[in-house]
């Protein structure tokens, strides 16, 4: 990749607008330049003018740009997955702005996405840096912050919360394909201090999974986890949210070993809605017996009743 384009012998003088160079001009000698005004950049601004410059002369059409891999892979793809740093950050910087950033693999992966999995929090800094697009799905719907609730990366996560805000609204209420956003994600794998950092940041505590209904508090009791359970109620989570199946966290805590969930959420659960819907209860004894006694009915004509096998694995 070719940085710099022509001599850097001549210098150029620049039109007083700022539109570019005048045509055909060339500065005699170097005492000309001295109110350029570099001597006025403080130190850590050099690094950042020499890149800016660098991006100026990068050509539109870089051939490495359009080359993909069977899978799909751009070259940037493939400096993540290896962890090649120096070439994907090279990358990156020369292609600050442009929709190359954003291509998407295959597996409808961007450059973010395998940042993420992958566990590169300055590969993630620079892309968003650059102008990548965080709110991009891969092909289970997952955004880069999906990824990084999954894995628990404190880092990435908060490299991708802190650097894309004007998107952040509109990725915590993005459900994944599996109908579940960030914060159930989070919950499902317990993870006590990101939950408590999407709630900050905005995610709804009482959002519901798109599948079957269920909050964070839903999951936490399935997943008898104590400590995400009181968590979430200290963050205001309802403990009277239904599934769309009719039920309360405290309903899923019936036949369940952990007897503090099942306290806790008594206690704050009103009393109408303890009881399990009708459809979920126990059948009665009477209609235990009936059963029992049809059952046995049935059992002595087994002879004369053919059976049939109406299952069928794999077509077969």
């Amino acid at each position: 990749m070719e940085l710099y384009r022509g001599s850097n012998t001549n210098q150029m003088d620049y039109n007083d607008d700022g539109r570019g160079p005048k045509s055909g001009k060339i500065l005699a000698s170097n005492d000309d330049r001295l109110d350029s005004g570099l001597d006025s950049l403080k130190e850590d601004e050099y690094p950042d003018v020499v890149s800016d410059f660098r991006r100026m002369n990068v050509a539109e059409d870089e051939p490495w740009r359009k080359e993909l891999t069977e899978d799909g892979d751009t070259y940037l793809h493939l400096a993540i997955i290896h962890e090649a740093n120096d070439a994907a950050l090279k990358m990156i910087d020369l292609s600050y702005g442009h929709p190359f950033l954003n291509t998407q693999n295959n597996q409808r992966q961007a450059a973010l996405h395998l940042a993420v999995i992958t566990e590169q929090p300055r590969i993630v800094e620079q892309l968003l840096k650059a102008g990548c697009d965080a709110s991009l799905v891969d092909d289970c719907g997952n955004t880069a912050l999906h990824i990084a609730c999954r894995k628990g990366s404190m880092a990435c996560f908060g490299l991708l919360t802190q650097g894309c805000p004007q998107h952040l609204p509109a990725i915590l209420q993005t459900p994944n394909y599996n109908g579940q956003k960030c914060i159930h994600v989070t919950a499902i794998q317990g993870y006590l201090s990101l939950l408590e950092s999407l709630v900050q940041l905005g995610a709804d505590i009482n959002s519901q999974e798109q599948c079957n209904g269920r909050t964070a508090l839903h999951l936490a009791v399935d997943l008898q986890n104590y400590e995400l359970v009181k968590l979430l109620i200290s963050k205001g989570a309802d403990v009277h949210s239904f599934t769309y199946g009719g039920h309360t966290p405290y309903h899923l805590t019936y036949g369940r070993e952990n007897a503090d969930i099942q306290k806790v959420l008594y206690e704050l659960t009103a009393p109408h809605l303890r009881e399990l819907p009708d459809s979920e209860s126990e059948d009665s004894d009477e209609d235990y017996e009936d059963q029992c006694t049809s059952d046995e009915d049935d059992d002595d004509d087994d002879d004369d009743v053919p059976i049939y096998d109406d299952i069928k694995m794999m077509g077969q």
